[in-house]
């Protein structure tokens, strides 16, 4: 099941040090089948309060990406968006392409009944 990185990463200065970070991290990626779908795009706040970028990184599975950002090459260059960006990341499974929110919303109504 495909498996997703998602930061939200704050505002602050894009340095020298954020940029290198830029440079490498598809690097990093690449041995765990991840790429990006957004980075550093434009966005639209439709409700609550969202300042910063977000980004959103595709793996081929949770393992990969857990295996991601575990990683020597992935760990080493951390500190060069961290010490200068705030930011969050989790990791997320995703959904099959059949997923149905309904049936998601019954199963939850049924375990609380």
């Amino acid at each position: 099941m495909t498996a997703y990185a998602i930061a939200h990463i704050g505002p602050g200065p894009i340095n020298d040090a954020v940029l290198t970070y830029v440079e490498r991290i598809q690097g990093t990626l690449d041995p765990f089948g991840g790429r990006f779908l957004v980075h550093f795009k434009e966005h639209e706040v439709l409700e609550g309060d969202w300042h910063g970028a977000p980004v959103l990184v595709a793996f081929p599975d949770l393992e990969s990406a857990r295996d991601w950002y575990a990683s020597a090459a992935y760990q080493e260059i951390i500190p060069l968006r961290t010490k200068h960006l705030p930011g969050d990341i989790i990791l997320v499974e995703g959904v099959p392409e059949d997923y149905d929110p309904a049936a998601t919303a019954a199963r939850i109504r049924e375990s609380q009944a």
